[in-house]
């Protein structure tokens, strides 16, 4: 299987991309840099409004040097106060073009790399943040032990992690799954996370093999909810896998995806939500480096 960036170029050969999955996430951000964060800014916590990124930024209060793993177009990083320095990972092109346009961002360090791979040395972050990646990766170990290299003794590991979904958004992974597996298999994507790190015992495993210490485990419910068409939008975006399906089986599933939630009507809106775990650690100050 192989992607085309928007330039022409093969990702596998600018990023250092060496797995399909990898370079399908490279393409489709390059295509569609503002999905995610557009995404994200529309689901909210129910008990106060913020959106996960707020929520994981104000953990890294304090923090003065701060990496982002996967970070997208910056939204998050344009989200942290107080640090004097702010950098991040990508594995997309258009992501950090979006992300340098940012007035908030205009002196932060911003790098096409892989999460595995990090560019920067030993020791140079008091914060390193992951929203929403820590899952896509079924590499997570050499994720978490270059997070643990660049972090100092006693730094801070932050992520947001998608959870449990409910009403229209869980029809519509019930929907969808049987259709991705219809996919021919020159056009099938497999974006197979560890799945330990969805468990508290497994992430504490994970964490604590890298030298951290266990978890704190957070819970937030997100409202996901709102127009019919809205919802539905989101649902696809929210899954790279939708990207693989033809017009075909995407009508198909758009079809029985606005049967299937009629009863989730209310004044209009379809009811829609998911909970996110927020995990916070620290590298144990007295690691050998």
């Amino acid at each position: 299987m192989s992607f085309t960036r928007r330039d022409g170029l093969n990702p596998a050969t600018v990023a250092g991309v060496t797995t399909p999955a990898e370079a399908f996430m490279a393409a489709y951000h390059d295509r569609k840099p503002h999905v995610m964060s557009d995404l994200i800014d529309s689901c909210r916590v129910v008990d106060d409004g913020r959106t996960s990124y707020e929520v994981l930024a104000a953990r890294l209060s304090g923090a003065r040097r701060v990496l982002d793993l996967g970070c997208g177009d910056g939204s998050l990083l344009a989200a942290i106060n107080g640090a004097e320095v702010l950098a991040g990972v990508d594995l997309s092109a258009a992501h950090l073009d979006v992300a340098r346009a940012r007035p908030e961002l205009g002196k932060a360090d911003l790098r096409l790399a892989r999460v595995q791979e990090l560019p920067f040395g030993d020791g140079e972050f008091d914060a390193v943040v992951s929203h929403m990646v820590l899952m896509l990766f079924p590499d997570v170990e050499a994720v978490i032990a270059e997070a643990a290299r660049v972090l100092a003794p006693g730094g801070v590991f932050g992520a947001a992690i998608a959870g449990a979904v409910t009403g229209a958004l869980k029809v519509f992974i019930e929907l969808a799954i049987p259709l991705f597996d219809e996919v021919p298999e020159e056009r099938r994507v497999r974006i197979a996370g560890n799945p330990r790190v969805r468990r508290r015992e497994g992430l504490d495993e994970l964490l604590g093999a890298a030298g951290f210490e266990p978890v704190s485990w957070d819970l937030i419910d997100l409202d996901f909810g709102g127009p019919e068409a809205d919802v539905w939008t989101r649902c696809c975006e929210m899954f790279y896998p939708v990207d693989t399906l033809d017009a075909t089986q995407l009508k198909r599933l758009e079809t029985a995806f606005l049967k299937e939630t009629r009863q989730l009507a209310e004044n209009g809106r379809l009811r829609a939500g998911l909970n996110m775990r927020i995990v916070e650690t620290r590298l144990h100050r007295d690691l050998p480096r």
